[in-house]
């Protein structure tokens, strides 16, 4: 019998930079890797590179100015409204400078108790106790601070309306802050509108443009195309971006799946197996403590090769156990459960077999699991190699 089943290790590399040729680093600290730590190769493997390294390494930057440069070039005026943006100083905060910096003000609408990944912006005991409905109501400013000012971030120890002001205010623009959950209250404000939110994005522009005659774009539609030869994504926008330095953001990553054929294409020649490769950003899970969803990247994996297409097809190992093989034990129950396994239809989903599984993508999985082995630190890992994720239990070799 195997006595391992999936085995995940963080590959250290080298620090990547822009123009590094990523393809050589990634597989050349993989068989280096391969070789002082005495693992082998196997068809099936999956190597998973972050996100964060191919946007370096590919150059897809873009600063304030140039972002600042489109939004005055798309909406052609001084003042916008601002809905939905996540509560972040890594994601957002940059790109409201830049907003700022294009107008003279802007209307802020943040929803409330919690931004859409689950950011707090207020005590939500205190909120209950308020009598104020987070359905219709709208908390002005003075409202807020008077409710709610006293408020700090579980993680950060920020109070992120304090913090959104005073970046507006440093690049002399006039903001107007307001809480309300309805995309709609923006336009009693402003008729332009910038959609800042992520998942929700698509709901949240239909419903302004069929109660609006103004300009209407979401993040995603901000740097589609290149300014004066900087960084863009044509199909994410700002969508996916961090903070590189105070005046520049690295995009999410462009035209990547070359990248990622062509590294299983030389793992192939080096080791002779057949290894799918994938690209992953924020992993989608939630924090227990905190409430915050994981994923601000508009997807969490952008490029990947074909065998991680599909969902698992998995059988409950413990329903099987207590209901079908109830009376068996020791190595009956052992082959019994093996046999299961074999003889098991393409397509459970649905079935009583398969309650419990996680028939999610491969890719939203496998990302999460690499994200949570690399983290956002200083662990040096931007490379995740995956042994044995398609095995299962009838699986001895």
């Amino acid at each position: 019998m195997r006595y391992v089943g999936t085995v995940v290790r963080g590959i250290r590399t080298p620090i990547i930079k822009e123009n590094s040729n990523l393809e050589n680093i990634v597989v050349d600290s993989l068989l280096k890797a391969s070789e002082s730590e005495n693992f082998t190769f196997h068809n099936k493997d999956i190597v998973a590179i972050t996100e964060a390294v191919v946007g370096i390494s590919m150059g897809n930057y873009v600063t304030v100015d140039e972002i600042a440069l489109d939004i005055k070039n798309k909406f052609k005026t001084n003042h916008i409204g601002l809905v939905f943006p996540i509560l972040s100083r890594n994601r957002f905060a940059v790109l409201l400078s830049a907003v700022a910096r294009a107008m003279d003000k802007i209307t802020l609408q943040i929803s409330y108790p919690s931004d859409e990944v689950g950011n707090d912006i207020m005590d939500k005991q205190k909120l209950k106790e308020s009598g104020i409905n987070p359905y219709t109501d709208i908390i002005d400013e003075k409202t807020y601070y008077e409710k709610f000012g006293d408020f700090k971030h579980l993680f950060t120890g920020v109070n992120m309306v304090d913090f959104y002001k005073d970046l507006a205010k440093k690049e002399g623009c006039e903001i107007e802050i307001i809480l309300a959950n309805d995309p709609k209250k923006i336009l009693n404000y402003e008729k332009d509108v910038l959609v800042c939110d992520i998942h929700t994005r698509f709901d949240t522009k239909k419903t302004l443009k069929e109660n609006s005659d103004g300009i209407i774009l979401g993040l995603d539609d901000i740097l589609t195309e290149p300014v004066n030869g900087s960084g863009y994504n044509e199909k994410y926008g700002l969508l996916g971006s961090n903070r590189s330095t105070e005046e520049k953001v690295k995009l999410f990553p462009r035209n990547a799946q070359m990248l990622v054929d062509n590294i299983q294409k030389k793992l192939k020649e080096k080791t002779g197996k057949d290894i799918e490769v994938m690209i992953y950003g924020d992993g989608a899970f939630k924090d227990p403590v905190g409430g915050i969803w994981e994923l601000a990247d508009p997807v969490v994996s952008p490029f990947y090769t074909k065998g991680l297409e599909g969902s698992p097809n998995e059988i409950k190992l413990k329903y099987i156990s207590d209901n079908k093989f109830a009376d068996l034990s020791g190595d009956e129950l052992n082959e019994a459960i093996k046999n299961e396994i074999k003889q098991k239809d393409a397509n459970l989903k649905g079935t009583i077999a398969s309650q419990g599984t996680t028939p999610r993508r491969y890719t939203d999985l496998i990302g999460s699991l690499c994200d949570l082995t690399s983290g956002s630190g200083d662990k040096g890992t931007p490379v995740v190699y995956i042994s044995g994720y398609f095995d299962n239990y009838s699986m001895d070799n």
